[in-house]
Parts: C-alpha cells; structure tokens; sequence
C-alpha cells in the first residue's frame, strides 16, 4: 500500500492519517481482528457497503457550510476514489459510495489539504453538527448560530470524552422557533434567545435533552428555557461524561441516551450533570462569533436577462416555492432541490460554475437533502434560474410535500429492506402530476426510510414510510409501514408519528393519493394537517386504509420492490451505523496501552483535563479487560467499576480501584490531580498487565 507521508502537512490531521494507513496494514496482515478493525474505520468516517468489498466514506460538513473549493474537491475525490456521485443527507454530511479501504488514508489526506475531514463521521462518537441552512440570512432569527455550531464541532471533534461513547450522540442548533433544524430529535438540541438585563442583550438557548429516532421515537425534553451562551459547552460536556459513564455499551438498541434518561429519570439525570460539571474542562466557553467568515458576496448582475415566455410558469413556481427573502435588505435565499440528495460529480462542477457569479460562497446542505445559496439580488434571479434550469436544478417544491426525503435504503445501507430511494421518486412523481398545489404546502412533510431505524426520519413525518416485509402464503412480500401525525410543533417541541397500517410497497402512491384526497376535501376546516389528523383520530386513517392493504388483492406485482424486476428478497446485514461492541481481551489491553500514552502525551501539552480523561479510560478498559477474561461482561462502565471491584480489586492488589478511579467528577482538573491521577493508570495497567503474566503462567 502506498505511503503518502510526505504530502501530509497539517500537524494535527497527518499522524491520524498516518495511524490509519498503519492499521489499514495491520488488519490486512491479520494483526488486528475483523470486529476491532470495524470499530477502528467507524470512527475514522469509513462504513461498509450492502456490496461486499466497498466502503461508504462520509465527509463530515459542519453545519452543511461548504465552499465553492470544497464542494469541488469533494467532486475530484469522489471520481478519483468512489462512484463519480454525491449524496447529500439529513444531517448535512456529504457521502461517497464504492471506496476501496486501502485509499481511505490517501483520501484523507487529500481531504484535509481543502480543511474537510471524515473523522467522528460515523462509530460512537459525537456526530456532524447540524444548524438550519438559512442560520445567518434567517429574518426570524434572534442571532447567527452558525458559529456556535461550529463551535462545538470544533470542541468535541477528538476529545476523549466523546471519542469512544457507547453510542452516537447527536446536536442540532435551529436559527428561530420554528425550529428548521429539529431540534427535538437531537441528544441535545438547542434554540437561540435573548433577554435584556440592564439594558444590554444576553444571547442563551432553549435547550432540549434527549430527543432521538429510530425503532423507538423519544421527543427531546426542555432542560431549561434559557441557558447563557457560556455555558452550553459546559454543560454538553457534562451530559457526554455522565452518558459515558452509566450509558448502555453491549446492547446497542438500548444504548442512545434517550434509554438512559428513562432508567434513572429525567430531573436526576440532569442532577447527575450539574455535579458532574466540577470536573468539566471548563465552566465557562465562549464561543468565537467571528470564527465563520462572512462569505463574498458577488458583484451585481448589471442586466436582467427575460426568461422565455415557455419557461414563465416554471420560473413563478420556482420563485414561489424556492426563494425567500434574507434578512439582509436586498437579498435572496435560494433553495436547490437535489432528487433523493443525489448529484453526479459532472453536475456538480457545472452547478458551481453555474452559480459563482450569482451567489456568495457559502452553500449549506439542508437537513432534506438540498443546497442553499445566499445573497442572490433580485436582478440575479433569472439568471440563476435559467442556469439551475439547464442542469435540471429548477425542479420546485423545495421542502414542501413534493420535497420526498429518503435514506439510501437497499442501494447501499447494509439495513436496508427496501427500496426507498425509488419509492421517494415515484411518490414525488405523483405530487407533481396529480396535486400540482402541494408544492406551495411547506407544512407536509413526507419522509421514507428503507428500514425502521429513521435514517430518512419517517419517525417525525406527517406522512412516513419505513420498510418491511411480511410473509404471504410462503412468499415474501415488500411492504411499508405507513406512519401519520409527526412533525415539528415549534420551540423544540415535536411529535412522534404514530403507526397506523402496514401495505405492500406498491400500493405506497395509492396510500398517498387517499390521504391526500381526503386532506383536501377537509383542510379548510383545520388548521394544519396535524389539527387534521388528531380531531380524525388514528383509527379514521387505518379504516380509510385498510381496503388498500387488502391481502385478498394482491397480484404479482406486489411481491417485486420499487426499481426491481425479479421476487423480493429480504436481505439484510449487519448494521454498522453505531459501531460495534469489542469483546477480545488482547485487543483490549492492545488498547488500554494505547489510551495511557495519549493520557502522557495530553499531561506533558499541559492539557490536564484530557490527559484524566485518557487515564479515566485506561483504567476501565484494564479493568474490563480483566473481566472478560474471566468470562464477566458489563453493559455500562459504572457496571465494570463496581463489578471489578467486588471481585477483583484486591486479587490484583488495588483494593480502592473504585474509589481512586470514580475521583474523575470529584476534582477540578488542575494540574496537581492530573498528575497524580494519571500515575494512577500507569499503577493499575501495570498491576493488570502482572495478573495477566501470573495467569498465563500458571
């Protein structure tokens, strides 16, 4: 395998990038284990595919700000290394398909050169960070929260307590109370106030706790109404340690932080940060509101150019469903709306040449897998739209019923068990040539997902589909769980989508056209599509329904899935979305080894905080090292502690293990107790690397 070394000059990304190509060799070399090598790429953005041999690489994008530069960049990788495509994704990532493991490091690498990374982008880690695209142009926003965004990217990115968690943990910041960027469905989602106090403004957060999605919806719960803007890292930092600490590690269904708050409750959940918080690395943070430049703006378009009389309608849809006025005078958001999140790289670098005369250079991915682009003068509209036109940008109905979003489903997801992407297709199809109207609803929102797991968030939908299957008379069939009733209330609250009746897949259009016949006979006696759905009731939409899930109907057509010709075939693999849980006593002590020399290295930078953090995690991964190895498995690390102390503590002569390893939330992290503290993890690693000789010895 290549090495690449020498191009490396960033002196923070290269000795990662480095460590990678080297475990890539060793895992090839049968050094490492197949489950360990999993945990290892995860981490590193590196997922496998449903096709066997091939990697999905996601390119982790910061509240979805991208560069003219950047997005072009990623178009060279993805037609150097992957499938000459972009997808864009519900957390405002940028993922690549069909990568060979090998190249990873050098795409890295090249990467890093444009300052883009694929680290934390999958595994147990702190995920992408996302913010409402609009954030900064937003009239209704209180302040810009792009940099706070930003923020904590750059705060949790490589921090030792986020590192290695025992599942994926997820923030959201929404620019107003409409709340665009769902942050009730984030682990900890955020939305921007301000308060006067003698006279000045004090910018805070609502912020919610919990929120998550999945097989089993939890809506994110307030904490409080207004938190300083000092003080939500703190208090973030607070929350991960606690759920490192007492979250569930061995059964991954029970293991997001949702789970967590249900076993020990909400209020002593966040007693439980508010005492964690003296050991924090701060107590306060502020957030650098310059970090996130302010992007050039282009000069004016001197002329207009007339839009043909044949594309006069298309451009005042266009206007009326993808352009809004920016906050700043003079100005327009412009929404793109990407089929599926889907663009091949040729497009791409059309799309950019296309539109940097016209636009400032900040694109933000859109959580419904779009692009936006900001400062657009009004004279510079038919422009835009004639170019978009050209490259089949101008489709409207951007975030409206018409804007399907979807998961991969069985294109790539190893989950997957139907075919979503061509569902979400068929079902936009259908928007467009039957309810031409809907484009204009933005309140609607239609979400697939190929699996139960809410990759396409139908878990939050008004309408949702999940995939699935049931066995027919000895044959299986595709069949979608349909969901009603989700969606975003308003100030961080939301509501979960409620199951309502499971179809074959290819009655999903037909699904869709009764409830929206129904909708439009009735909406003028409702408010919103939500007062619709509850005063009906559940029971109204599966009676309505049910003549379409009819089994005494079906034809052959109904046992083939979207974008297919033959029978389905349910088909699933092994989930990789969170990682995997590690087990193998060599590779932990492999491990553990590991985790004290980043304690050292962190201690001798004066990092104090990091470096107890490492010796934190050194002691537990020598403790559960033991355990395994005596056949004892722990599903939590406050579960290892204790166990390890009851039973083996003083067999290796470290009676007050769990007194000197629970001192981690009960100092500031100064100096002195980093110092000792760390001495403390060599003392036990070097007392179970002992145990472990006697034992083989013996």
């Amino acid at each position: 395998m290549q090495s690449f070394r020498t191009e490396l000059e960033n002196p923070v990304v290269a000795p990662e990038i480095i460590d990678l190509e080297r475990k890539i060799r060793a895992f090839r070399e049968g050094k490492i284990h197949d489950e360990k090598f999993r945990s290892l790429r995860l981490a590193r953005g590196i997922y496998g595919q449903r096709q066997p041999g091939v990697q999905m690489v996601r390119i982790k994008i910061p509240f979805g700000k991208v560069t003219f530069k950047q997005m072009l960049k990623i178009a060279d990788i993805s037609d150097e290394y992957a499938s000459s495509n972009l997808h864009f994704t519900t957390r405002q990532d940028i993922q690549i398909h069909y990568v060979s493991l090998d190249k990873t490091p050098e795409l890295w690498a090249k990467l890093s050169e444009d300052d883009i990374t694929i680290r934390e982008a999958c595994s147990n880690t702190v995920r992408n960070v996302t913010a409402s695209c609009a954030a900064g142009i937003d009239a209704a926003e209180p302040f810009d929260v792009s940099s706070y965004a930003h923020g904590f990217f750059k705060y949790f990115l490589g921090n030792p307590v986020s590192m290695e968690l025992g599942r994926k943990f997820k923030f959201g910041f929404s620019s107003s109370e409409e709340d665009t960027a769902y942050s009730f469905i984030n682990d900890i989602g955020f939305i921007p106030k301000v308060k006067i106090e003698n006279g000045e403004e004090i910018r805070g957060f609502k912020v919610v706790l919990g929120g998550s999605l999945g097989a089993q919806p939890y809506i994110g719960q307030p904490v409080t109404d207004f938190m300083h803007e000092d003080l939500i890292i703190p208090f973030s930092e607070a929350v991960l340690r606690v759920f490192d600490r007492f979250g569930e590690r061995t059964n991954r269904n029970k293991a997001r932080l949702k789970f967590l708050l249900n076993k020990v409750g909400f209020d002593e959940f966040v007693k439980m940060v508010a005492e964690e918080q003296i050991a924090t690395k701060v107590k306060t943070y502020k957030i650098d509101r310059t970090v996130v430049d302010e992007p050039s703006i282009p000069v004016p378009v001197s002329t207009t150019l007339e839009i043909p009389t044949d594309k006069q309608l298309a451009y005042e849809v266009w206007l009326g469903t993808n352009v809004f006025k920016q906050k700043q005078e003079g100005y327009n958001g412009v929404y793109v709306k990407v089929r599926t999140g889907d663009m091949s790289t040729a497009i791409a670098r059309k799309f950019i040449t296309a539109i940097k005369p016209l636009v400032a250079d900040d694109i933000r991915v859109t959580i419904n897998q779009g692009l936006m682009l900001k400062y657009v003068t009004s004279e510079a509209l038919p422009a835009l739209f004639l170019a978009l036109d050209e490259l089949g940008l101008s489709v409207p109905g951007h975030n409206s019923v018409a804007d399907v979003t979807t998961c991969p489903g069985t294109d790539t997801c190893n989950l997957g068990i139907s075919n979503s992407m061509e569902l979400s297709r068929v079902l936009e199809s259908v928007i467009y040539a039957e309810y031409a109207d809907f484009v204009y609803n933005k309140e609607i929102k239609i979400k697939i997902s190929g699996c139960m797991n809410s990759c396409g968030q139908h878990g939050i939908a008004h309408i949702g589909f999940h995939g699935s299957s049931m066995n027919v008379k000895g044959k299986i069939m595709p069949t979608v769980q349909v969901l009603l009733g989700g969606g975003a209330v308003g100030n961080g609250e939301g509501r979960a989508a409620e199951k309502v009746i499971k179809v074959p897949s290819k009655r999903a259009p037909e699904v869709l056209r009764t409830i929206l016949n129904d909708y439009s006979i009735k909406e003028e006696f409702y408010n919103s599509f939500l007062d619709y759905y509850d005063a009906m009731g559940k029971d109204y939409f599966y009676q309505m329904l049910k003549p379409i899930a009819d089994q005494e109907t079906l034809t052959a057509n109904d046992f083939v899935d979207w974008g297919q010709n033959d029978d389905f075939i349910r088909a699933i693999g092994v989930g990789e979305c969170a990682g995997v849980v590690i087990d193998l006593v060599a590779t932990l002590i492999f491990e553990t080894e590991e985790k004290y020399g980043w304690a050292v290295e962190a201690y001798d930078q004066g990092m104090w905080a990091d470096a107890i953090y490492h010796g934190y995690n050194t002691m537990i991964s020598a403790a559960k090292a033991i355990l395994l190895d005596n056949g004892i498995s722990k599903s939590t690390q406050i579960g290892i502690i204790d166990t390890f102390n009851e039973e083996y503590a003083s067999k290796l002569g470290a009676t007050n293990f769990s007194e000197i390893v629970l001192q981690i939330n009960k100092n500031e992290p100064s100096q002195q107790f980093a110092e000792a503290y760390v001495a403390e993890a060599k003392d036990f690693l070097n007392k179970v690397k002992a145990f472990k000789s006697v034992k083989l010895v013996d």
